[in-house]
């Protein structure tokens, strides 16, 4: 009897979902709908599009259907929403283009529950509150402050975590680095011990976030609430602190993001709360680390499958390294030295986006490609529709860091932050973290992959299935 009623909410939930589904289907008929196939009723095409990526391809989930349906528009049924997918670069700029005038932003509804608002705000409405919060801490003169503490971090993490170690496993050693940098630029949280404590629940907040939102117990879902309730409480308490830190003088206003949140005030001239706070810090530390970590596992990845490739960005690195002083950390202008290697994790992103796409959603009836897309409907623009296009980059499955030099690819071709208002906010500060990180490990190691053929996964980031072991041989052991 105890595990009769949940499975009888579920059928009756399921139920009622059907019927507004097929309520709402029958009310397009009048409609010159994209071509496509909704799938399933409720789940739609949704196991498809998240088990294509966990097989290693999620490519062919849009390739699929650009080749039977259409090459610019295809509709379908996405975590419960009817959607339409709209690829290409023509594409990728209307969507870009036409934010908050035809489309605004999405989330799946795993997102506002994962990450809910204590004012009870949408997802988009939080994203707005934040991009007005940022620019201080991601202009270029504060970012440049960031450098020389992210190669403290470097060092420290690489000294403890990979010297004098036969074999690491990259892809957790990636994420350690950069939630390190993560805490310490927002938390002022330097301490290792405690930034790996406190980094356990992240990994099944991730997993939640695009999952399908079914909270029972044993579901992605379910365990991304949890863990994001968990890191939670952790933030009150440091929020709390931080507050008595600063009425004792002991922490100034501008000391990181944190002390920045609890000083800023709303046009009402109101102080944020601190559940408010909290949700917004336990964004950032979501977003300031997973993506850039899956984009330096791959970086590690083809530097260990094209040696070439290597042996060029280590003579970039080395010439930037023999100019400094013992002790030196790196600096803004060391950075902008690092263009052949920037050419090669630009190069790394189109092959593995860390963001394979991104969620709008229709704000009103609109055209497109000569088919209508109703007000409500989801749209999806999908990252390698262009980055593996031969239209766009001739023979895509080549690595080549060149398609990178001078002005590099067209517009709207290459997209692995987004594009128009609602790119990445944060891509300066990826690239450097990138870039520091691609410093310190060519500067001690060569190294090769341990499982020549290993099995690539999307969920929801791309991650080698085992987290890419690989043997190190360090330059001084030669």
């Amino acid at each position: 009897m105890e595990n009769a009623l949940p499975f009888a909410v579920l059928v009756v939930t399921l139920t009622i979902t059907y019927l507004i589904f097929k309520y709402s289907n029958a009310s397009l008929s009048g409609k010159n709908l994209p071509p496509g196939n909704t799938g399933w009723p409720v789940i739609g095409e949704s196991l498809e599009f998240l088990s294509t990526g966990r097989q290693g391809h999620p490519e062919k989930f849009l390739f699929d259907r650009m080749k039977r349906y259409s090459s610019k528009v295809f509709k379908t049924s996405l975590l419960c929403e009817p959607a339409a997918v709209i690829c290409g670069a023509a594409g990728h700029k209307f969507i870009f283009s036409n934010e908050n005038k035809l489309v605004t932003s999405w989330w799946p509804n795993s997102v506002n529950k994962i990450f809910p608002s204590s004012l009870q705000t949408s997802s988009q409405e939080e994203s707005k509150r934040m991009r007005k919060l940022l620019p201080q801490f991601l202009k270029p003169e504060a970012l440049q402050r960031y450098i020389g503490i992210m190669d403290n971090i470097a060092q420290r993490h690489f000294a403890f975590y990979w010297d004098n170690k036969n074999q690491v496993t990259v892809f957790p050693l990636a994420k350690m680095y950069t939630f390190w940098l993560a805490c310490r630029l927002f938390l002022s949280m330097d301490d290792r011990e405690e930034v790996e404590r406190f980094a356990k629940p992240f990994d099944a907040l991730a997993a939640g976030i695009i999952s399908i939102p079914i909270d029972f117990p044993g579901t992605s879902f379910n365990r991304g609430i949890k863990a994001s309730n968990l890191v939670r409480k952790e933030l009150i308490k440091k929020i709390k602190q931080r507050k008595i830190e600063m009425a004792e003088d002991k922490a100034s206003g501008t000391k990181d993001i944190l002390s920045h949140m609890l000083t800023a005030v709303d046009d009402k001239g109101e102080y944020m709360n601190e559940m408010d706070v909290a949700d917004k810090i336990l964004g950032l530390l979501v977003g300031g680390h997973d993506t850039a970590s899956a984009a330096i596992t791959f970086v590690v990845k083809y530097l260990a499958e094209l040696p070439e490739v290597y042996d060029k960005v280590l003579e970039e690195q080395m010439e930037i390294a023999k100019a400094k002083g013992e002790g030196e950390v790196l600096n803004w202008e060391d950075v902008q030295k690092m263009r052949y290697s920037w050419n090669v994790a630009s190069e790394v992103m189109r092959l593995a986006p860390p963001l394979q796409g991104g969620f709008r959603e229709a704000i009103a009836d609109f055209t497109y490609a000569g088919f209508d897309i109703p007000k409500g409907w989801k749209l999806y623009w999908g990252a390698n529709s262009t980055h593996r296009d031969p239209e766009c980059f001739p023979e895509p499955e080549k690595f080549d860091p060149s398609r990178f030099d001078g002005k590099g690819p067209a517009p709207y071709t290459f997209v692995p932050f987004g594009g128009g208002p609602r790119m990445c906010p944060g891509k300066e500060y990826a690239r450097l973290e990138i870039l520091v990180f691609m410093h310190n490990i060519v500067k001690k190691f060569r190294w090769e992959k341990l499982l020549p053929h290993e099995k690539i996964i999307v969920d929801p980031l791309p991650i080698p299935a085992q987290g890419l072991p690989v043997a190190l041989h360090p330059h001084n052991s030669t």
